[in-house]
């Protein structure tokens, strides 16, 4: 046990540890019940200052963005959720890999953590897939009180891009993924009121909302 503090201290390990120490820490005051599960979630907001659906020839759109995060299970589980299922595996690589190539350089194990976050990332997909069938039921039991609310959009969202709105609800917001209908945009800000639910997706139609 003692070698594996050690191990887990050293240079070319120290950001995996950091990492991890950081996941263990928040999941210790969620126990004792400073704060809650989702507290730390984020909105993956594709609408930054910079506009990245100029058009431009090569930029990736925001639907293709949204396409990737849904790969990997991000919006479908909770943030802190994802990310201790990739830390965890991250580390434990990480470790492994310093141990049995003999490095003892931070340098080298920089270059050894970068395949090992890419790799944890795949590991972490399939590790909370079941958990975002979980979370997917419950979000569908959670329909009924979804349609007829006013939600506020995070990020711009049209007919053709999926963007996303925050849902007031009694415990935490909820974060949708959203479309308007036909020749309607949205953009950061805007409110709007969820109509309907995209069949056979977690996906929500939503229409201006003027108070």
């Amino acid at each position: 046990m003692k070698e594996l503090f050690t191990a887990a201290a050293s240079a070319p390990n120290l950001i995996s540890t950091l990492l991890l120490a950081f996941v263990m820490i928040y999941w210790l005051v969620v126990l004792v019940g400073a704060i809650d599960i989702d507290s730390l979630d984020v909105d993956v907001d594709l609408d930054t200052d910079v506009d990245v659906d100029a058009d431009v020839d090569g930029d990736l759109s925001g639907n293709g963005l949204n396409e990737v995060l849904a790969f990997f299970n991000l919006g479908q589980v909770p943030l802190m959720v994802f990310l201790t299922f990739w830390i965890l595996p991250v580390w434990v690589l990480t470790v492994l890999g310093n141990y049995y190539l003999g490095n003892s350089s931070f340098l080298i194990g920089l270059l050894i953590l970068i395949p090992t976050l890419i790799a944890g990332l795949f590991i972490a997909k399939v590790l909370t897939n079941p958990l975002a069938k979980v979370f997917g039921k419950l979000n569908q039991e959670s329909n009924e009180t979804v349609i007829g609310k006013i939600c506020t959009i995070t990020s711009q969202a049209s007919h053709q891009r999926v963007g996303q709105a925050r849902v007031k609800t009694a415990g935490a917001p909820l974060l949708l993924s959203v479309k308007t209908y036909e020749g309607v945009s949205l953009d950061r800000g805007d409110t709007a009121m969820v109509i309907e639910q995209q069949e056979g997706r977690n996906i929500y139609f939503i229409e201006p909302y003027i108070d």
